[in-house]
């Protein structure tokens, strides 16, 4: 039996030999077809600053448009939706941005000027909150990461969380809210 195995030994050591030395087969490889050689093109890096101005455009004007989920609950509930209509995003210093939003989901309708902190995976854009509070919702944590007018993430608030996504929706030029609206205004408090 061990010289079974240490001739197995022996055979694989001198194969590798073989390859290592160039010993393998005389004919050369063929040639790569015209579609193997074909390799997509990478797109261009761009600077932290087109980033940013695209994550702005991309932001401004648009509505979020998704649901969202409760740990726990998965099975018993479909994910209920949710959705966030910003007007404005701007750069204000170093990671933090301002966020003129309105934020729906259940019985809630706020619009609110958000300061939030913005990080970047790559050329990712990922809002980040930390034990944040949000006028006439509560207090939230949360990690949402923008890529191709997607967007996911998780959140939590309090003893609950779960995880959110949707679409980045432009809205059309009549629909869009002007400057003014993101009052603090809440009509949660009707509720």
């Amino acid at each position: 039996m061990y010289a079974r195995i240490l001739g197995r030994m022996l055979i694989a050591m001198a194969a590798s030999a073989w390859v290592a030395n160039g010993l393998e087969a005389a004919e050369p490889a063929a040639p790569a077809s015209d579609e193997a050689k074909r390799s997509p093109e990478k797109p261009a890096e761009l600077s932290r600053e087109e980033l940013e101005k695209q994550f702005a455009e991309m932001l401004s004007g648009a509505q979020l448009v998704g649901v969202f989920t409760t740990t726990g609950q998965e099975s018993e509930k479909a994910p209920l939706p949710d959705k966030y209509t910003i007007d404005r995003v701007k750069k204000l210093k170093n990671d933090f941005w301002l966020f003129e939003a309105r934020i729906q989901y259940n019985n809630n309708d706020v619009k609110v000027p958000l300061p939030l902190e913005v990080k970047w995976a790559g050329d990712t854009p990922v809002i980040t909150l930390t034990k944040v509070l949000v006028p006439g919702l509560g207090t939230f944590t949360a990690r949402v990461l923008f890529y191709n007018n997607e967007y996911a993430g998780t959140w939590s608030a309090g003893d609950h969380g779960g995880h959110m996504y949707g679409k980045v929706v432009k809205l059309p030029a009549d629909e869009k809210p002007s400057a003014g609206d993101a009052t603090g205004s809440s009509d949660a408090d009707k509720n």
